[in-house]
């Protein structure tokens, strides 16, 4: 058995649903804060113990999010009794289906700072971090002293072989543990594998090769400045992974579309008028919504000095938010946002960016970069909570 991916020592399994909201389905912060304000929601819930912070009582005082741990603390043992029952000395294949795509593969410990022998990191992020982040998710992480939600770690090759290995040993399990459907129709089921060849043929084929971060940049990072033994991981290699588009918001810069539009032909960019414009669905152009109008912005011709692959991300970032606009990509003025979620009331300008090709994510990894911050969003993701892992 590897070292460095390992089984759950001692965890909780959820007895049947997750209660509360569906977390995986707040990504905004005023949608978590309506969310925890319905009547019920700020106690006993998964959504409570994530975001102490923004329910009522908390906002109420003023407390920030380490403030807050104490509660958060005290709801997940509520919420442990209340809700999961133990396990010990697993791991879990897990599968998930539903419209954007399938994963089969294996919920486990995997050690965020584990280094092979030729020196390299076995745990290869995949997108730049904002540092402030991992600090403050590291003090939480050490703090609750549970992983409530796994990161999503890909094979960098041999996918098809842990496919494989995951499948055979779902299919010699019988029931699953868990089975359960989101929000957005899709099924999970969770199983359970103790101690024995089976367990040990699927690990060594996890352990096999390094793992690119394709969800969870920021909670791999904080468990590494944690230094906390283990991180909880789903691996996975599909056989349907997705990346679906991140987009970026404009919020409280007071430009309206025409001053935008004239920064950006300032500094050379071709925008056109594009009523009713759909999303790109290709790199090299962007669409920006504003107040009801939408343009077409392209992005300038890719130099021959240029590193390639070229993110759009960065792209939009730096040429057309930061230079064109002088807004800073890392203040408040910038969201970043999912396709597909609600840009919020406040949202002066989306702008629109095309799905990142897997091809440019291992051509980023093999030239020993990393891509821009919330630059990939892969689908689907393991839901949260529906096995917590012990972190002490």
């Amino acid at each position: 058995m590897t070292g460095w991916v390992r089984p759950i020592k001692r965890g909780w399994v959820v007895r049947s649903e997750v209660p509360g909201p569906d977390v995986d389905e707040f990504a905004e912060q005023h949608r978590v804060t309506a969310a925890l304000a319905q009547p019920g929601a700020a106690r006993g819930t998964l959504l409570a113990v994530q975001h102490p912070h923004r329910t009522p009582p908390a906002l109420a005082d003023g407390l920030t999010l380490l403030e807050a741990l104490p509660h958060a603390r005290r709801a997940l043992q509520d919420l442990v009794v209340s809700a999961y029952r133990s396990v010990e000395d697993v791991v879990a294949p897990y599968q998930v289906d539903g419209p954007d795509g399938s994963a089969i593969g294996l919920l486990c410990m995997v050690d965020p700072a584990a280094v092979g022998g030729d020196g390299t990191s076995r745990v290869v992020h995949t997108e730049q971090v904002y540092p402030d982040v991992v600090a403050e998710r590291a003090a939480v992480l050490a703090g609750l002293g549970c992983a409530t939600s796994a990161a999503l770690l890909v094979p960098v090759t041999g996918g098809d072989q842990l496919t494989a290995a995951v499948t055979a040993a779902i299919a010699a399990s019988g029931a699953p543990a868990v089975s359960t459907v989101d929000a957005a129709g899709r099924r999970h089921r969770v199983w359970l594998l103790g101690p024995g060849p089976i367990r040990d043929a699927i690990m060594g084929v996890a352990a096999a090769q390094a793992l690119l971060v394709a969800d969870g940049n920021h909670r791999v990072a904080a468990a590494a400045a944690a230094k906390l033994d283990g991180i909880l991981a789903l691996v996975t290699a599909g056989p349907l992974l997705r990346i679906g588009a991140f987009h970026r918001v404009l919020v409280g810069t007071g430009l309206s579309l025409d001053a935008m539009v004239d920064a950006w032909r300032a500094c050379g960019l071709v925008v056109r008028a594009a009523p009713d414009a759909p999303a790109p669905t290709v790199p090299g152009t962007v669409v920006v919504r504003h107040s009801g109008r939408s343009v077409v912005v392209e992005l300038p011709p890719v130099d021959p000095a240029e590193t390639l692959p070229r993110i759009d991300h960065a792209v939009v970032e730096d040429l057309m938010v930061h230079k064109a606009l002088g807004v800073d990509p890392e203040g408040p003025c910038v969201r970043t946002l999912p396709n597909g979620r609600d840009p919020g009331a406040d949202a002066e300008a989306v702008i629109l960016i095309a799905p990142v090709p897997l091809d440019d994510v291992l051509a980023v990894h093999a030239a020993g970069e990393r891509m821009p911050r919330k630059s990939t969003y892969f689908t689907p993701k393991p839901r949260s909570g529906l096995l917590l892992a012990d972190l002490n």
